[in-house]
């Protein structure tokens, strides 16, 4: 019995020793959600082969400013030429196939004229023949002989014309469809040529000349020169509270501790199932370029900010929103009502004021 009375002095002291006395001070502050990314250039793109072949030309190096148009590579093309020169011809002939000293259109309608005189003259024979008979001139054998060769002039009139008409619309199809197969041979003939979409800077290049190349690889990567844009990845729970024109304060791997001022200035509302986060685009505020793309960035976007509001440690904040104070030597949890949260600090709107003896629990 005289053992135990000491050893629970000895935790009483113990107890009492490793616990800290606060009171709640008057200080800004500052909530802000936390995103990681990295540097892009505006409208960074990578250029692709369309066509696969052996690189003959390289007309860029990294650092370059190139136009929007400007010729980057050039594939190797004999197979293509030779295609849109048989294509060009097929076209050409088309063309001339229906054009007005035709042969072939020529010879159709020479055989429309005749159709037209024998028709003239058939049709002419039978009607004297036909008078003549109605005078009891003639035979009869004679008269059906003319009507017969009257019938066959219309229809050889006839078919003499619908052949002609048939062969332009077949002509004419003819030359649509020659011209689409030029158009296609000059346009797979246009994919050996490699040219940007852009103005701006080649940033690295992919391929040399004589080295292979295989449809869809990349051969360039190209950017505006003088523009950058912050990709980060915020988390969903954090998506909500961001807006655009919120500002940013980022840091890179690059510069160190250098501190960068951005704006938001897109929210992208599709989330990234593999991390659940969400795409937020900044642009930087000042009018510093950074040299660098693809530099990963750490960066805390303003939520919004106070000043002089009661603020307590965030180890005081117990569960459920109370604090245990002391109050005329007793203890007391009281509950309070909190508002803005960082990483160690509470703000504390009612409940308790700056005058309050909060207990802190020491950490061993």
């Amino acid at each position: 019995m005289y053992r135990i009375i000491p050893f629970i002095l000895i935790l009483s002291f113990a107890s009492c020793k490793h616990e800290t006395t606060i009171h709640p001070q008057r200080k800004d502050i500052v909530e802000t959600v936390y995103a990681s990314g990295k540097i892009l250039a505006d409208s960074e793109y990578y250029s692709y082969a369309l066509s696969s072949g052996t690189i003959i030309k390289k007309l860029i190096r990294e650092g370059d400013l190139v136009s929007k148009g400007q010729l980057l590579y050039i594939i190797k093309y004999d197979g293509p030429v030779a295609r849109v020169d048989a294509a060009r011809s097929n076209f050409n002939l088309a063309q001339s196939n229906i054009s007005g000293d035709s042969r072939l259109l020529t010879d159709l309608r020479l055989t429309i004229q005749n159709a037209e005189l024998r028709f003239t003259n058939d049709s002419l024979q039978y009607v004297r023949l036909k008078k003549l008979m109605e005078q009891n001139i003639g035979t009869q054998s004679n008269l059906d002989n003319a009507y017969t060769n009257y019938l066959i002039a219309i229809n050889l009139r006839k078919s003499a014309r619908e052949k002609y008409f048939a062969t332009i619309n077949d002509l004419k199809a003819n030359v649509h469809n020659t011209q689409s197969q030029l158009t296609s041979a000059k346009t797979e003939l246009e994919n050996y040529f490699i040219r940007s979409n852009i103005n701006g800077t080649i940033y690295q290049t992919f391929k040399e000349e004589g080295e292979a190349v295989r449809n869809n690889d990349p051969v360039a990567l190209l950017g505006k020169a003088r523009k950058r844009i912050i990709r980060l990845a915020v988390d969903q729970q954090d998506i909500d509270k961001i807006q655009t024109g919120q500002q940013v304060l980022l840091k890179t791997d690059i510069t160190g501790d250098s501190i960068y001022k951005a704006l938001v200035t897109k929210i992208y509302p599709v989330m990234n199932e593999l991390d659940q986060t969400f795409r937020v685009d900044a642009q930087f505020s000042d009018t510093t370029l950074q040299p660098y793309i693809h530099s990963s960035v750490e960066a805390n976007i303003i939520i919004r900010k106070k000043q002089q509001v009661l603020i307590i440690p965030k180890e005081a904040l117990n569960a459920g929103d109370s604090v245990l104070v002391k109050q005329q030597s007793k203890r007391k949890t009281i509950p309070v009502q909190t508002g803005i949260r960082t990483l160690d600090q509470v703000e504390v709107l009612q409940g308790i004021d700056e005058s309050t003896a909060i207990i802190i629990p020491t950490k061993k």
